[in-house]
């Protein structure tokens, strides 16, 4: 099973969105990064054939065209709308239909993920009386329906407090062994752990594409933390890139990111992911 992108590229006017992205996918959690802007969302819905590229193509196995394709993915967008009088298992039952779904399957599947992201024991009311996370588990659990090969996920923790992201990622990391799951997010920790490979979109390409352990070899030794006064807090955040700062009742220890040590006694860390991005996404912290 193999997804391709063959030299994507999405202008609107003059301004380009995406250039000339060609990659490849096989079974596993890809996690796309990018800042706000970057091209995520018009990647996914290129991919969803929701927008036609400016040039290039979409390639599932020998499927050349997105209505040979599009029966194989499952979708949940960024922005997703709900009939809001509907129950919630109603709307599953309306999204099951749409993807040409029997009744009897549409029954069990809706049960079935409405079980699997907590929500059956409220699918008799309506989706006005829901939260904000749970209606983006009713998102993620429509997109579930008729088991697709291929999962496309836009920003799909958005409104899920700390204790449901853990469970989104242990369900995402569950349905990878037979499915290609691109999901799409600016929030690291969620792909940190379950993503196969994780793609930085920059600049309307991928500027780099490995796994956690292999990106994260590219900042080594040039992440530091030192303890530093109020007052030359001032200084360092205007010369350094700052990850993160602790205030402790000695000073404030700052997290940042630098070619050398930024003042005699930094101490050298390990990387994380949220310092990788925003290693590449520098000018977004500083701006």
């Amino acid at each position: 099973m193999k997804l391709e992108m063959i030299g994507i590229s999405k202008s609107y006017g003059s301004k380009s969105v995406l250039k000339g992205i060609s990659c490849e996918f096989t079974e596993g959690v890809y996690g796309l990064l990018g800042a706000n802007g970057t091209g995520k969302t018009t990647l996914m819905n290129i991919i969803c054939d929701l927008i036609k590229p400016s040039q290039g193509r979409i390639k599932f196995d020998d499927a050349s065209h997105a209505e040979e394709y599009i029966q194989y993915l499952g979708f949940l967008p960024q922005d997703f709308s709900y009939y809001h009088n509907f129950t919630g298992l109603d709307f599953l039952l309306y999204m099951a239909a749409l993807k040409g779904m029997t009744k009897k399957q549409a029954r069990v599947e809706s049960d079935k993920f409405l079980k699997l992201t907590s929500l059956y024991d409220v699918r008799k009311k309506k989706i006005a009386s829901y939260s904000g996370g749970m209606k983006q588990r009713l998102g993620i659990a429509q997109a579930l329906l008729n088991n697709p090969k291929i999962l496309i996920l836009d920003e799909p923790t958005v409104g899920l407090d700390p204790k449901e992201r853990v469970k989104f990622r242990n369900i995402i990391s569950e349905l990878s062994a037979d499915k290609i799951i691109l999901l799409s997010t600016h929030i690291v920790s969620d792909v940190e752990a379950i993503a196969k490979e994780i793609l930085i979109l920059k600049d309307g390409n991928f500027v780099e594409r490995g796994s956690a352990k292999e990106l994260l070899s590219l900042i080594e030794g040039q992440v530091w933390e030192f303890r530093v006064s109020e007052r030359e807090w001032q200084r360092f955040a205007k010369d350094y890139v700052i990850v993160n700062e602790r205030i402790e009742p000695d000073g404030i220890v700052l997290r940042v990111i630098s070619d050398e040590s930024p003042v005699e006694g930094a101490q050298g860390v390990i990387p994380s992911l949220e310092d990788l991005y925003i290693y590449y996404f520098r000018e977004e912290v500083n701006g």
